[in-house]
């Protein structure tokens, strides 16, 4: 799983012109879905994403967590963090997971996050959507499960 985290100030998405999920302070949450991954997988970036110390403490330090500061989180899943571009012009996105597939370790994702007391919002599985976003710093980080954290 792939992960491009953003601190906001506020975010929505957007499905035919409606908003479908909206946030205001906390973080964005693009998320790309390989044929390898499991639940594992989710879990163990769940896991990492709601303690990343993001957030600026009392003395303007990014010292505290999602949870810490309460904060909102928006999913968006995102089959394109799996492009590859290393050969031709056209990205290739044979390692991105069919639908089927992904949107179940996409709600499992959610759902994992969910369980751990932040409020979540998405976007809508396999939609044409339009993401709107203030990002806060700019803080912008990337994360990949094939990596150990």
């Amino acid at each position: 799983m792939r992960a491009v985290i953003q601190r906001v100030k506020r975010a929505e998405v957007r499905v035919d012109g409606h908003v479908v999920g909206a946030v205001g302070a906390g973080m964005v949450v693009f998320l790309g879905i390989s044929k390898e991954d499991a639940l594992e997988a989710a879990e163990s970036l769940v896991e990492k994403i709601v303690n990343l110390r993001i957030f600026d403490d009392q003395d303007g330090r990014m010292n505290l967590s999602i949870l810490e500061t309460k904060g909102s989180l928006l999913c968006v899943s995102q089959f394109t963090l799996y492009g590859d571009c290393r050969k031709g012009r056209r990205p290739s996105y044979d390692r991105a997971a069919r639908p089927e597939v992904a949107s179940k370790l996409y709600e499992a994702f959610v759902e994992s996050v969910r369980g751990r007391g932040v409020t979540v919002e998405t976007g809508q599985f396999q939609a044409m959507m339009e993401v709107e976003l203030v990002n806060d710093g700019p803080v912008t980080l990337l994360l990949d499960s094939e990596r150990v954290f």
